[in-house]
């Protein structure tokens, strides 16, 4: 949820310019000498659901603040439905519902004021569907914001959101520190509104198994800079584990375009390879070795392996210095 006293005025959503909700060109932003986001572009396509991932401090809540126009990019442009959120911020906040991982909710208010108090900023408030949600996630309407559990208020957050059905719904680690059940009602009610009702989703997380459960396309954000954003198909299929084994033992690895990660020793080394699997013949038809194993990897692994990718490129650096 937005919080409501951004709002100045009661206003209708904008209807969405073309076929991107979000559209993010070369922004960069600084805080001081530390550069938070690094000429980072992407775009976010009506209907999907984007997963952003990546390390604490790579930029996530960075980028997501400038998406709402809380923040101004410094270099580069925002769109959000083909307007800019720092200069028009009530047509686009009258179409986003925001849910960050501390809901900031008025605790001295029961559910049910609430409820009401947010409904007043939205004409598109939807009290029929916002009765449904309650009760799902048994909220009950005579209790105190500020003394509902963790779980709870993540609840009502997601409640508020949802319930004047927004036609950018941004997430931003929405389910960190929750338990396994809060989580999974969290999920369900974002796969429900994708699939009933074609909504567009970007969505923040560290659990990446989540981010694999629910995302049609993923962005990796690391130290600033986006590393990929493509359907989690793409994603999937063009990473790898590759196997190889050498006719003769070998103490380091060889160097392979688009290894992110190396394991192994002797005869057999094991990669974690980034690229088209049709370039490997062409790089590895010199080596004395053959490929012997290669398989898919999760979300998980890709993410491990990208983040750890400074160990690919030591490697490759000492084998060209040999």
């Amino acid at each position: 949820m937005v919080a409501p006293n951004t709002l100045l005025e009661r206003a209708e959503p904008e209807p969405i310019a073309g076929d991107s909700v979000v559209e993010v060109r070369n922004v960069c932003r600084r805080f001081g000498a530390k550069l938070a986001l690094d000429d980072v572009s992407l775009s976010l396509p009506a209907g999907t659901v984007l997963g952003l991932v990546g390390e604490n401090g790579a930029g996530k809540t960075t980028l997501i603040k400038h998406i709402l126009g809380l923040l101004k990019a410094q270099v580069g442009t925002v769109r959000v439905f083909g307007l800019d959120p720092v200069a028009q911020p009530v047509r686009v906040l009258s179409g986003i519902g925001y849910l960050s991982e501390e809901p900031d909710l008025p605790g001295w208010m029961r559910v049910r004021d609430l409820l009401r108090y947010v409904a007043a900023f939205y004409p598109s408030w939807d009290h029929a569907y916002a009765e449904q949600l309650r009760q799902e996630f048994a909220l009950d309407p005579m209790a105190k914001v500020k003394h509902l559990s963790k779980g709870q208020k993540a609840r009502a957050g997601l409640l508020a959101a949802l319930a004047y059905r927004p036609q950018l719904l941004v997430l931003d680690e929405p389910s960190s520190g929750l338990d396994p059940i809060v989580r999974r009602d969290i999920l369900g009610a974002i796969i429900r509104t994708i699939a009933d009702e074609g909504r567009t989703v970007l969505f923040s997380s560290h659990l990446l198994a989540e981010v694999e459960r629910v995302s049609d396309r993923v962005a990796m954000i690391r130290a600033g800079r986006i590393l990929f954003c493509d359907s989690l198909d793409k994603v999937k299929q063009t990473h790898a584990r590759l196997t190889f084994r050498f006719d003769s033992p070998r103490e380091s690895p060889p160097v392979l375009a688009g290894a992110l990660t190396w394991d192994g020793a002797g005869h057999d080394w094991t990669a974690v390879y980034a690229g088209s699997p049709g370039d490997l013949p062409t790089q590895t038809q010199q080596w004395d070795a053959r490929l012997v194993e290669q398989s898919g990897l999760s979300l998980d692994e890709i993410f491990l392996a990208r983040t750890s990718s400074k160990t690919a490129t030591a490697n490759a650096s000492e084998e060209d210095e040999a």
